[in-house]
């Protein structure tokens, strides 16, 4: 089966982030359940993210480590919207978690966020851009912080909202604490990938597909310096909805591990 881009105007680009560290047991990874009633991805446990700003696309912000061209080569888009991608990211975990990938110069990051509570609040409620934020602060956008690790987009028919985010992992600079201060989560937390695959399983959490791939992809590293020494071979995958036993079943690389034990399958 060949998973290729969809090039539907409905589809929004969007970035998530997978914040890791190094824990007792291994790699931890920050898992966000979001609320209920949300239109997209309603209760799911989903890493922090969420869908790019035209704002994010501003040239003028400080930037610090490899250029828009080498993230558009790594993600298969355009300069402008690789530059967004990664603005969406910074900003994404800033405003869902705490957590700044940015500092006063382009070799640090700022090691305490508690002084910029007021801003995360105005960036959430759109009231402030991020370019602007970081201007008035004298900070710059650490990309070298962030790396590029997997796109999914999502599949035709499956929800109302469609969207084409670029996956990113990044360990929390040190100091700084990721919390859930976000309209857009009802609970938080730290969890070793294996541990959220089994309460996955066990039907403790609900993970959609990109997630789940993610999260099998991190189990196999031993720590986060084998993390962000990892390179990825990114192709945009597009999941399909394929006719199966008189039914119409989501179709995706890695599906039969996905389904293994009972799982129920993605209908439409």
């Amino acid at each position: 089966m060949q998973f290729v881009n969809d090039s539907t105007p409905a589809v929004r680009d969007a970035s998530t982030v997978m914040l890791v560290r190094d824990g007792a047991a291994g790699v931890e990874v920050f898992l966000v359940r979001r609320v209920s009633g949300m239109v997209f991805a309603g209760g799911m446990t989903v890493f922090p993210g969420g869908g790019v700003d035209p704002a994010d696309a501003d040239a003028d912000v400080a930037w610090a480590g490899p250029p828009p061209s080498w993230w558009a080569q790594r993600f298969g888009v355009d300069e402008p919207r690789a530059r967004a991608l990664v603005c969406a990211a910074v900003r994404e975990t800033f405003e869902e978690c705490g957590v700044l990938l940015a500092g006063p110069t382009a070799d640090t990051v700022v090691a305490d966020t508690t002084e910029y509570h007021g801003a995360r609040e105005r960036l959430e409620g759109r009231e402030l851009t991020f370019s602007a934020f970081l201007a008035e602060n004298d900070l710059v956008l650490r990309s070298d912080l962030l790396r590029p690790w997997s796109r999914w987009i999502t599949p035709v028919g499956e929800a109302p909202r469609r969207y084409d985010p670029a996956f990113f992992v990044a360990v929390v600079p040190a100091g700084q604490l990721a919390d859930g201060a976000t309209s857009e989560a009802d609970e938080v937390r730290w969890s070793t990938p294996d541990a959220a695959l089994a309460d996955r399983i066990a039907e403790r959490t609900l993970l959609m597909p990109p997630t789940w791939s993610q999260l099998t992809s991190l189990s196999r590293c031993a720590d986060t310096a084998e993390i962000l020494a990892s390179e990825q071979h990114i192709e945009p995958i597009l999941p399909v909805f394929q006719e199966e036993n008189d039914e119409t079943v989501l179709h995706f690389p890695g599906m039969d591990d996905y389904y293994a034990g009972g799982a129920l399958r993605i209908r439409r």
